[in-house]
């Protein structure tokens, strides 16, 4: 039987190295933030992608994340890890991207499964699933993605968005019912 037990040293040497490198970073060492980059740049562009359905954008809004989070390094405090910070960065940067956009019409985007989704060893479900959540209404999209992959309660979802707790829990439920429907 393989062993999947996390290497507890490996995980404390990889957060002093990511530590490292953000106060390097913080004192411009452009190095520092490259491997910063290179650490967490496909948990972003996953995170882009989920919230997004597109490839192209979700390729867009990383690249700003990373901007962004060059030109707000000072702002980081370390009261979380880097990756956090990151994290709730980046999806601040989409919902404000599709805050802007709301009077265009982002449901009509097409959306693609990038190929490394498209791998023979996963499950089709899996493949329907993506293509499914990539299918929902932006709103319902987003909703969904914070509070059931990402984690994010109501509460914040709700701040994140500018929208309240109540419409983020009727754009849960929206999703949910649209995906149940898709699976029936």
């Amino acid at each position: 039987m393989e062993n999947k037990l996390v290497n507890l040293s490996s995980v404390r040497e990889t957060r002093e190295a990511t530590d490292a490198w953000v106060r390097q970073a913080q004192q411009g060492d452009m190095r520092a933030f490259e491997r910063l980059y290179r650490l967490f740049e496909k948990r972003i562009y996953a995170l882009c992608f989920r919230m997004s359905s597109n490839s192209a954008v979700a390729e867009e809004l990383m690249q700003e994340a990373f901007v962004l989070a060059w030109r707000k390094l000072d702002t980081f405090k370390g009261d979380s890890q880097f990756g956090t910070w990151l994290h709730r960065l980046t999806s601040n940067l989409v919902i404000s991207h599709f805050r802007v956009k709301k009077n265009q019409e982002v449901d009509s985007l097409e959306f693609e499964i990038p190929s490394e989704y498209n791998a023979p060893e996963k499950l089709q479900l899996g493949r329907d699933l993506e293509r499914a959540v990539a299918e929902l209404p932006t709103k319902a999209r987003m909703v969904l993605v914070l509070h059931d992959i990402e984690g994010y309660k109501h509460h914040e979802i709700a701040q994140q968005m500018d929208i309240s707790e109540g419409t983020c829990k009727a754009q849960l439920h929206r999703a949910r019912q649209l995906l149940k429907a898709r699976f029936e």
